[in-house]
């Protein structure tokens, strides 16, 4: 079927769902989306790890129930149709409603839960959804829309209401951007720059490069092992893993110590070269390293590491452009950077961001208030996350209060629309009911104007 004909349809079925289902009818059907990835894991995420030749089959099946469970903790019993709010002081009334037809872009590093939260998001505001999957995880994210649409239709939900392109590409992508009425990318930053050139409302996602500070007076064997934790997730393909970490000098012992006990390999200087032009060609990210381990990555540089490695770590030259480890590495590789003053240290994270990263994610072990407040005050970036592991907290946090989601904005920082996690209060259209009163004008005018 053509995409002219998708959306069609995709239009008539979305008409249907906003008239003839409720709200409770409605988190049934987004329940069951939830529940139908998380009981099928195990097959979902083993073809992904076949079809896309990356990441890691436990921390696929571990990331497929936390978010199918995440997102549905986040969604349950929230309103999203009709009236959503009134205010009390102004009787001001909001009405939520559906916008219509959503194109989900989706990406090979995170191909199951990504269209799942996707569909979540946009059943829970009564939209219609097309997933448009990469092509290298065509299979994968296809089962799962496959298997979300039989377990919908005891619901009797309208044929057409979620779909999935067969056979992507990138003109399939561009068409089904340009034909819906709102956009949502996940993936790298040429489809995200596509999404906001399509003439449609789009939201995407700015690149990762998680900067890491370790204060002092700090744990370091519990603050390096939830380093190594969050690198290490799913080979390191992860946008919110940790990508630097950033130490006192004083400290370093220590810290290296510390980083060794949790299974890192420090790379030596005589080594690092090899390791550096393994990760990135030509001045980027090399593509058969990405979600790859670090027995793969080290066999290609030639090195031997210890049995049981997590994390490699290289110790940067300089700070931005001036190492090209700064930027982000989607594979389990760290790079480690000094400091003299907390200062210093959070000059170092906004260098590193600033090249690349800007408004994604930060992290920072501390028990000083003051520098966390610091950390989050001086730092370009939307989220930070705190003695936590950033790979597995900044897409979603029950302690935390950060939105479950697979789309985290970056703001104006990573050139997007918002700097929050994407979450289906972004798929709403909200009309607002103003009634003036005299009373009401009587009240505000006996105010003092500038008081």
């Amino acid at each position: 079927m053509d995409i002219k004909s998708m959306v069609a349809k995709a239009r008539k079925a979305q008409s249907y769902f906003e008239k003839n289902f409720n709200q409770d009818e409605v988190d049934e059907i987004v329940k069951t989306v939830a529940k139908t990835v998380h009981d099928n894991a195990h097959e979902l995420s083993k073809l992904a790890v076949e079809e896309t030749g990356m990441g890691v089959l436990e921390d696929k099946i571990a990331k497929c129930h936390g978010k199918s469970k995440g997102v549905w903790h986040d969604l349950k019993g929230k309103k999203s149709m009709g009236i959503l709010r009134v205010d009390e002081k102004t009787d001001l009334i909001e009405i939520g409603k559906a916008i219509g037809v959503v194109a989900g872009i989706t990406p090979m590093t995170n191909p199951v839960v990504t269209p799942m939260s996707k569909i979540m998001f946009a059943l829970k505001t009564k939209n219609a959804i097309i997933i448009a999957p990469h092509p290298k995880a065509e299979k994968c994210s296809g089962l799962t829309v496959e298997m979300i649409c039989k377990a919908l239709e005891p619901f009797k939900v309208p044929e057409g209401l979620i779909q999935v392109v067969k056979d992507p590409s990138v003109e399939k992508t561009q068409e089904l951007m340009k034909s819906c009425d709102v956009v949502v990318a996940t993936g790298g930053m040429a489809m995200v720059k596509a999404a906001y050139s399509s003439g449609k409302p789009s939201f995407g996602v700015g690149a990762g490069n998680v900067q890491v500070i370790l204060d002092r007076n700090i744990n370091f064997p519990e603050a390096a092992g939830k380093v190594v934790t969050g690198r290490k997730f799913d080979n390191g393909i992860i946008c919110s893993g940790e990508q630097s970490f950033i130490y006192h000098e004083d400290d370093r012992a220590e810290v290296m110590k510390a980083f060794v006990e949790q299974g890192a390999y420090l790379v030596p200087d005589s080594e690092r070269q090899r390791v550096v032009d393994v990760i990135f060609e030509n001045g980027a990210l090399a593509r058969e390293t990405v979600g790859q381990s670090v027995k793969y990555i080290a066999s290609k540089a030639g090195i031997t590491v210890p049995e049981g490695t997590k994390v490699l770590v290289l110790e940067a030259k300089g700070i931005g452009s001036a190492d090209i480890i700064c930027k982000e590495k989607m594979c389990p590789v760290l790079a480690a950077f000094s400091y003299k003053t907390f200062d210093e240290a959070v000059h170092i994270a906004t260098t590193n961001l600033l090249l690349e990263g800007s408004g994604h994610t930060a992290g920072i072990h501390s028990n000083n208030q003051e520098h966390i407040a610091m950390a989050g005050s001086m730092i370009p970036v939307s989220r930070v996350i705190v003695n936590a592991p950033c790979a597995t907290t900044a897409g979603g946090s029950v302690e935390g209060g950060l939105a479950f989601t697979n789309t985290l904005g970056c703001g104006s920082w990573g050139g997007n629309s918002i700097s929050e996690n994407f979450t289906y209060k972004h798929l709403l259209n909200v009309t607002r009911i103003a009634s003036t009163t005299k009373k009401k004008t009587a009240a505000a005018l006996a105010e003092p104007a500038f008081a």
